[in-house]
């Protein structure tokens, strides 16, 4: 990835209810997401415990909030409010650098 682009930081906890509809959304917001206009890319975890991040990255705060706006993804939205999470934070961070390391290629 570039410097100086922007990432989304999804924290939620997943409500008691096991609801297969919830892996439908992901996947279905997932195919989605790789579509927009200014999307990077994303990384996921999730623990047994329910708590989970997302953190997807993007190259404007305008693909952002398009993003946000898009039809699909506002009942998805709906949906985790009203059945999928029991909490959640969004937080919108500009990333100013990266740098990383992979063993393999220090070898």
């Amino acid at each position: 990835m570039k410097a100086k682009y922007y990432s989304v930081i999804f924290s939620t906890v997943r409500s008691q209810l096991e609801d297969l509809k919830y892996h439908e959304f992901s996947d279905q917001m997932l195919a989605l997401v790789q579509c927009a206009e200014g999307f990077l890319g994303m990384e996921s975890y999730r623990e047994n415990s329910g708590r989970g991040v997302t953190i997807s990255y993007w190259e404007t705060l305008e693909a952002i909030k398009e993003w946000k706006e898009n039809t699909q993804h506002l009942m998805a939205q709906e949906y985790g409010k009203a059945v999928a999470y029991s909490q959640f934070t969004t937080r919108i961070c500009e990333v100013q650098r990266e740098y990383s390391f992979n063993q393999k290629d220090n070898k």
